[in-house]
């Protein structure tokens, strides 16, 4: 969630063209013409109020104002898109319970409480919110990026009302976990290019995997080996072992000093 590489779509109005109303004050005795003339304008009218409705329901800017929590509950669905299904693109795996995997690490293992109530919360799977914490922080409530993105979920500030402690464990996941269900929703529920787009925004999230930047490429192979075995029931995981040898251990070993495990 450190580098975010939005994506805007933009909608210009539709322009009416309409040359024979050029001469519309020397006009305004016919009344066949003031007829025309009025539907015109009524049907300008009706664009414009119709342009600006289709704005209101596009998915908003990265960052943009979030307010409180989405609770969306997703739902699993199959990608339609070909590169997506290349990727593996199943939808939401079932939710885990009141627990968590044992395959994370003692660290993200410390907030399992924690965890399984804010994934209750946001109507999600407790072992998607404990993978985006294990590859984010390992579980330091106190990360902060190069980026400024901070907390147990690396969540950018611009995230946050000006009032709101950014590194209040509650506080960030509230607004990371936000963003998650924004992505859920964004993707109908897929929980692979909600990963992605966790990281690298509607860019990643709406994309081609061939597109996505190498950071979220990584990400995306990280948080989808991860929740696979996760949600699988698996004891242990490769990929969090690969993970971890590839510069994620001495976050956590940061994160286990702080936690006092």
């Amino acid at each position: 969630m450190s580098n975010y590489v939005d994506s805007f779509n933009s909608f210009d109005s539709p322009l009416l063209d309409h040359p024979g109303y050029s001469s519309y004050q020397n006009e305004v005795s016919d009344p066949v013409r003031q007829i025309q003339i009025r539907m015109v304008l009524i049907f300008g009218l009706v664009l414009m109020v119709a342009s600006s409705l289709i704005l209101l329901v596009l998915p908003v800017q990265v960052g943009a104002g979030s307010g409180g929590s989405s609770a969306a509950v997703p739902v699993a669905v199959e990608s339609t898109n070909e590169q997506d299904n290349q990727l593996g693109f199943q939808g939401v795996f079932p939710s885990s319970g009141s627990k968590i995997a044992r395959l994370f690490t003692p660290e993200v293992h410390y907030w399992e409480a924690e965890i399984v109530q804010w994934a209750n919360q946001h109507g999600v799977d407790p072992n998607a919110v404990a993978t985006i914490m294990q590859i984010e922080s390992c579980g330091n409530p106190q990360a902060v990026s190069i980026a400024g993105a901070r907390g147990l979920f690396q969540v950018m500030p611009f995230h946050f009302s000006s009032n709101e402690d950014m590194l209040d464990p509650d506080t960030n996941a509230r607004r990371g976990l936000d963003f998650l269900n924004e992505q859920l929703r964004y993707t109908g529920g897929d929980m692979y290019l909600s990963f992605a787009g966790y990281n690298g925004g509607y860019a990643a999230s709406g994309g081609n995997y061939d597109g996505w930047p190498d950071e979220t490429k990584r990400y995306y192979q990280w948080a989808k080996g991860i929740y696979e075995d996760a949600s699988s029931g698996a004891a242990s995981s490769e990929t969090l072992n690969t993970w971890l040898d590839a510069g994620g251990r001495p976050g956590c070993q940061q994160a286990a000093n702080l936690l006092g495990i």
